[in-house]
């Protein structure tokens, strides 16, 4: 009886062709999104001085967003994920164009620009479950963790490098940014041309109404008590962190710190972001993903309150970004865990759940901390705040679903919830 040939090792993601393809086709793409997505309101604002207009415009990438999520979960599980990235792409480049050629001839509209608006929150809304959904098919399970991280650092760098290029792209020409958009969108759809993705079985059993079948797969997120536990962690460090947030900046306002150091503030809580995500994989290795979890609601919990002896906005910018390194290892966790225990065909609906309950969650948190700081003076407002962060991270130390997190796969199978 021979023995069986030896199982050769993963491909590491710097070989990895196809994820770096991916990688970075998003980089590209996410650079021109945020350069475009900082210029919808100086466009709508020159061309009608209306800040209501303003508004309506940027509302509507978000409403765009929140109104496909779950349908986009369902669209992403029944049909091909490669070509509904590719229709994405395509999508925000033919809708980007038509914009720079309005802008061009001068014959832009607000409600242009609204149906682009709502073109690029809907293909958002489809391509982010359609990517992550695809992330195990192309990467190994032990390699999922970095692979999770290196998106998100993908993301805040896109962020950050798309937010501080727009303005001055604008300022070069009212359609530059969105020609800008339109090129990456472009060079991003011809890179996933050359993704191999894995093709996948068609679910059985048939296709059902899209509304059945999101509901069916919030039924099974609810039901799987790992996957609940991780998606309530990530609803709560968004609404206490976006309800924290806005305190901290009117509690800076009435301290009359300048507005160039609220600005400093706001950077450099990205930067927090992109540093914590480049390290989110040795973190995540280190802790494991209970500790990582818990990691960031004791962060909140020990720094959020010092805010209040500070008023300097450097200051709070530097806590700012050391409160940002711990969220990415956290999102690593939870996104890994999920994946991995979730059934291919339910994948995109998790993500799309997750999507739209962090997206309820970060909505809510500011009219929780605008409330608060309404009602009461600053100091206690942001006091509150950090009072529901420590009783959050107290709940998470204690959770015995959380500590049973760092147990490790055995195979490379989804798991199934106890």
């Amino acid at each position: 009886m021979t023995a069986a040939p030896p199982v050769p090792p993963p491909v590491p993601l710097s070989r990895n062709r196809d994820y770096r393809l991916l990688w970075g086709g998003q980089a590209l793409s996410e650079f021109g999104f945020h350069s475009a997505l900082i210029a919808f309101p100086l466009l709508v604002l020159a061309l009608t001085g209306s800040g209501a207009a303003s508004g309506l415009v940027m509302g509507t990438i978000a409403a765009a967003q929140m109104v496909a999520g779950l349908p986009a979960g369902v669209l992403v599980d029944r049909y091909d994920r490669k070509a509904i990235m590719l229709g994405c792409e395509a999508a925000q480049a033919v809708s980007a164009i038509s914009l720079v050629a309005a802008v061009w001839a001068g014959a832009a509209t607000v409600w242009h620009m609204v149906a682009v608006a709502a073109v690029f929150g809907a293909s958002a809304a489809l391509f982010e479950p359609a990517e992550s959904a695809s992330l195990p098919a192309l990467v190994a399970d032990e390699h999922l963790p970095t692979a999770v991280a290196m998106n998100t650092a993908r993301a805040s760098m896109g962020q950050l490098a798309g937010t501080a290029t727009g303005g001055f792209l604008f300022a070069v020409g009212r359609f530059v940014p969105f020609l800008v958009d339109a090129v990456t969108h472009t060079l991003s759809f011809v890179v996933l041309l050359f993704v191999r993705l894995p093709r996948r079985e068609r679910p059985t059993g048939g296709a059902g109404p899209l509304g059945r079948e999101a509901l069916a797969g919030l039924r099974w997120v609810w039901r799987e008590r790992r996957i609940r536990v991780t998606v309530v962690c990530a609803v709560v460090l968004n609404l206490f962190f976006s309800a924290y947030y806005l305190v901290v900046i009117v509690l800076a306002e009435s301290r009359g710190v300048p507005s160039g150091e609220v600005g400093v503030m706001a950077a450099m809580l990205g930067v927090g972001g992109v540093l914590g995500a480049l390290v989110a994989p040795v973190l995540h290795r280190r802790l494991g993903p209970y500790g990582g979890i818990i990691a960031v609601f004791w962060a909140l919990a020990v720094l959020a309150p010092v805010t209040v002896l500070m008023d300097s906005g450097y200051l709070i910018g530097v806590l700012f970004a050391l409160i940002a390194l711990f969220p990415p290892t956290a999102n690593t966790a939870i996104m890994t865990e999920q994946l991995l225990r979730t059934p291919d065909e339910l994948r995109g609906r998790l993500t799309s759940t997750l999507v739209l309950a962090c997206g309820a969650a970060s909505a809510a948190g500011p009219a929780l901390g605008g409330s608060l700081a309404q009602a009461l003076p600053g100091d206690r407002a942001l006091l509150l705040c950090s009072a529901g962060m420590a009783a959050a991270a107290v709940l998470a130390t204690l959770s015995p679903t959380l500590r049973t997190l760092s147990r490790r796969h055995e195979t490379g199978r989804p798991a199934t919830a106890d």
